[in-house]
């Protein structure tokens, strides 16, 4: 009779271990053990996380657009050097601009000269000497005079070779792209040079 009652309170006992251990269903009204956090906290929570990842996010992609921007204008300048139609930037790309450089290049300009021309006039202008400096203003009058009249002829012209060669097709833009040219001096031009002086475009 005491073995089956101890062997009873032993089971017993056993059972309540068993319950105590295995994980009991909250009730919906009992406590949770930890505060529940405000409205407002739990969105300010959410913001951060968010505003966290889109920043890192932002940081890789403005990262990955500045190495390309690089990379653009690595590929441009090497472009420029070599004559590369395949990087050159946007004004100098197709077979219209290519033309008017090769035009302009074949032959020699006065305007060409215009920076080393305007260095001398430049020098020549602080010697104070009362009449030089009106032969100095009057070569400077000269200069531009030239510099005009070559520009005139160089857009006439060139004008006229743009529509036997590339009759129908725009042409815009092509004429100030070329006088901006022949102001430069030859060898620092950009693209460089394809053609010899006095050789056919």
């Amino acid at each position: 009779m005491f073995r089956s009652r101890s062997k009873e309170e032993q089971s017993a006992k056993a059972t309540a271990k068993v319950t105590a251990d295995e994980p009991q269903p909250r009730h919906p009204e009992a406590p949770k053990g930890r505060p529940t956090p405000k409205r407002s906290e739990a969105s300010s929570q959410r913001r951060s996380l968010a505003s966290t990842s889109a920043a890192g996010k932002g940081k890789d992609a403005s990262k990955r657009a500045r190495e390309a921007r690089r990379a653009d204008l690595a590929r441009q300048r090497e472009a420029l050097a070599n004559g590369d139609e395949r990087f050159l930037p946007v004004r100098d790309k197709g077979p219209v601009r290519r033309f008017v450089r090769d035009f302009v290049d074949a032959r020699y300009s006065f305007a060409e000269f215009f920076l080393p021309l305007a260095v001398v006039i430049l020098v020549l202008s602080m010697i104070n000497r009362g009449v030089f400096q009106q032969y100095v203003l009057l070569l400077w009058m000269v200069v531009i005079l030239l510099i005009v009249v070559n520009s005139v002829f160089t857009a006439v012209s060139l004008r006229k070779a743009l529509k036997q060669r590339f009759p129908g097709e725009n042409t815009r833009g092509a004429i100030p792209y070329a006088l901006m040219r022949t102001l430069q001096m030859r060898r620092l031009r950009l693209p460089k040079p394809k053609v010899k002086r006095g050789e056919k475009p």
